[in-house]
């Protein structure tokens, strides 16, 4: 009887033994799926952000090149202007150096028409005086019978 026992007491240690193991398995098998569900949720966060930091970094470069290159046009529309503004400038200096000649030569013009009227009413006055002295001379040398010779 007693070895009756200690068997019968071995069989349902053995048989607590195979419940046990099979109880472990499954909660193993369960935290298993547990940490894998969750992982799978982590990872879809994680994936998610990431995607997100990639596209956020992806923008910040465009921005960037964006940036610099309205920063470049910006330079050139600064260059051009003062350039522009040179020119005006130029062309202001050009008018009033155009104006000044232009005056000046209104000038000169004037005096040189003074001149001309001057030699003019010069010649006019000795050519004059010439052809009446010519004129006196003839008559003065011509005899009263009209034969010089």
């Amino acid at each position: 009887m007693l070895t009756s026992m200690v068997k019968e007491h071995h069989a349902k240690q053995s048989k607590r033994k195979q419940e046990q193991e099979v109880r472990r398995k499954e909660a193993i098998e369960t935290s298993n799926e547990l940490t894998q569900s969750l992982v799978d949720h982590l990872n879809v966060g994680v994936a998610q952000a990431y995607l997100n930091q990639k596209r956020l970094d992806a923008e910040a470069k465009q921005l960037h090149v964006g940036a610099t290159n309205f920063a470049k046009q910006t330079h050139q529309w600064l260059q051009l202007i003062d350039n522009f503004s040179g020119a005006l400038k130029e062309l202001g200096d050009v008018e009033n150096w155009a104006r000044s000649i232009e005056g000046d030569m209104q000038v000169i013009q004037q005096s040189l028409e003074l001149a001309y009227k001057a030699s003019r009413a010069a010649q006019a006055t000795t050519t004059g005086a010439a052809s009446t002295s010519a004129v006196a001379s003839t008559s003065s040398s011509t005899a009263p019978g009209g034969n010089p010779n």
